[in-house]
């Protein structure tokens, strides 16, 4: 999970003058007023107490613009709960607008770690633009081509991965018996 650094949020907010909505950390530290802030009285966020579709604006330790902040409660594969805590610099934002639209930026991450894991993005030895720009161009198709496999058979792009890894070892072992009894 990528989590919002204090040079981010003002580089978006103050430079670009755009709104932002981020993951935080439980540890991160907030002031819940101004008065607050200018004291330097800061609590961890995961120790305020606040109803799961509540919002409350505050500050973040070391910035100087107010945020809203929101907890968003769910369960894990497991069984056990977790406690994903946001952030936005749009003020009037309500709980839903901050959770749905991080829900629809988190399947940019999910595709993101895709393309880093799955199609080897980082891993090109290209030195030249042009080679760069092939192998980016065709690590984005691996991964849509994945997508429509991931449709088809009802797994996902890493189980999808396992299983070709597992075939194509299975076919080099057959090669290798094949070649041994020769």
């Amino acid at each position: 999970m990528i989590f919002g650094s204090k040079e981010n949020f003002e580089h978006i907010k103050l430079k670009h003058e755009k709104d932002f909505i981020s993951a935080l950390k439980g540890n991160r530290l907030v002031a819940l007023s101004e008065k607050d802030k200018l004291e330097g009285r800061f609590t961890r966020i995961d120790q305020i107490q606040w109803s799961e579709k509540e919002v409350v604006t505050g500050w973040l330790r070391g910035m100087d613009f107010p945020v809203r902040l929101a907890r968003q409660i769910f369960t894990n594969k497991d069984g056990s709960n977790g406690i994903l805590y946001l952030t936005c610099s749009k003020l009037d934002s309500k709980w839903d607008e901050i959770t749905t639209i991080y829900q629809k930026r988190w399947k940019v991450e999910v595709f993101h770690k895709s393309l880093k894991s799955n199609a080897a993005l980082a891993k090109s030895p290209a030195r030249h633009i042009v080679s760069q720009s092939n192998h980016i161009f065709a690590s984005i198709i691996a991964v849509f081509k994945m997508e429509r496999l991931k449709i088809s058979n009802n797994l996902n792009h890493f189980a999808l991965r396992s299983k070709l890894y597992l075939k194509a070892i299975k076919a080099a072992f057959s090669e290798l018996q094949l070649l041994k009894a020769a």
